[in-house]
């Protein structure tokens, strides 16, 4: 068994076609087959069942796939540190941030790493904070900033606590409900902005509704730009949900009002840096944590 043959094998699970997992890693669907089929004989296991032209892997086939991202992950972490080693500096930083870290966070830390490290190539990605587990897990970005409250914790992971951002509901300043003590139902009839939201979430506030909970409330607009939703809410009557810290310069200027919704439960975003554990981060990477972290910090000042 070697690393190879394990890569063909996350190929596989990953399209679960023979012909594309073969064009994935650069070889021709018989000599992929072969390999699948040694490994299956040198494993003494079924690793993939095929019916009806679907192919999934075999309960034996899922434990080993899980054995063999760990170990491809580790493989890739001693090839990076060689590079790191060797080359003594990181010429580019990919990263991602979810929403609002995004909105709150993020550009006082580029700004940082911009006068920091001038020489340096920035990609950050802006997604939910699935989209950037599994950027993460492809080893497309360094690190990610998010909401970590629905990430189940695995031993590969290294999820560092941030900061907490509290939640409420806000519409611009003379909006019909501003000023005046309301239900959640009133702010939902002039219709919902939010990021998009975990479907636990989703369900609490059907409960809020006593809508039926097999069927999900719909909001008026799901959106991962932080931004464009408080302009909506500027512009229409849409009651946007977002967090103080990311309202507070609309706040300032009175453009925006927190409303006072008697029932809306007391909400927060879990904001986390994760990485992966058993990879060395690159200078840049562990300077743009510590900046995230001073940043957060001063967040609250």
């Amino acid at each position: 068994m070697n690393l190879n043959q394990l890569e063909h094998l996350l190929a596989l699970d990953e399209a679960r076609h023979f012909a594309k997992a073969a064009d994935k890693v650069h070889l021709s669907q018989p000599a992929f087959s072969r390999s699948i089929q040694a490994l299956e004989k040198q494993t003494g296991l079924v690793l993939f069942e095929r019916k009806g032209g679907d192919i999934r892997p075999t309960p034996a086939g899922q434990f080993l796939i899980d054995r063999a991202r760990q170990l491809i992950l580790e493989a890739r972490a001693v090839q990076r540190d060689i590079l790191l080693y060797q080359r003594g500096e990181v010429g580019e930083l990919s990263f991602g941030v979810g929403p609002f870290p995004s909105a709150t966070l993020a550009r006082s830390v580029i700004e940082k790493i911009r006068v920091q490290y001038p020489k340096v190539a920035l990609q950050t990605e802006i997604a939910s904070p699935a989209e950037l587990l599994t950027m993460l897990t492809r080893e497309e970005i360094e690190f990610f900033v998010a909401d970590t409250g629905d990430m189940v914790t695995v031993p590969f992971l290294h999820i560092e606590p941030l900061m907490r951002q509290y939640g409420h509901l806000y519409a611009r300043y003379d909006h019909p409900l501003a000023h005046k003590a309301h239900a959640f139902e009133d702010a939902w009839t002039y219709g919902i902005a939010s990021v998009k939201l975990p479907d636990p979430l989703k369900a609490g506030l059907g409960q809020l509704l006593q809508q039926s909970k097999r069927n999900l409330p719909q909001l008026a607009l799901e959106c991962d730009d932080v931004h464009l939703l408080h302009q909506l809410a500027l512009n229409t009557d849409t009651v946007v949900a977002s967090t103080d810290i990311a309202a507070k310069p609309w706040l300032r200027q009175k453009q925006l009002v927190q409303l006072n919704t008697t029932d809306f439960p007391r909400l927060f975003s879990n904001i986390s840096i994760v990485n992966l554990s058993n990879r060395a981060l690159s200078p840049v990477a562990d300077f743009a944590i510590e900046q995230f972290r001073q940043t957060a910090k001063q967040s609250f000042d």
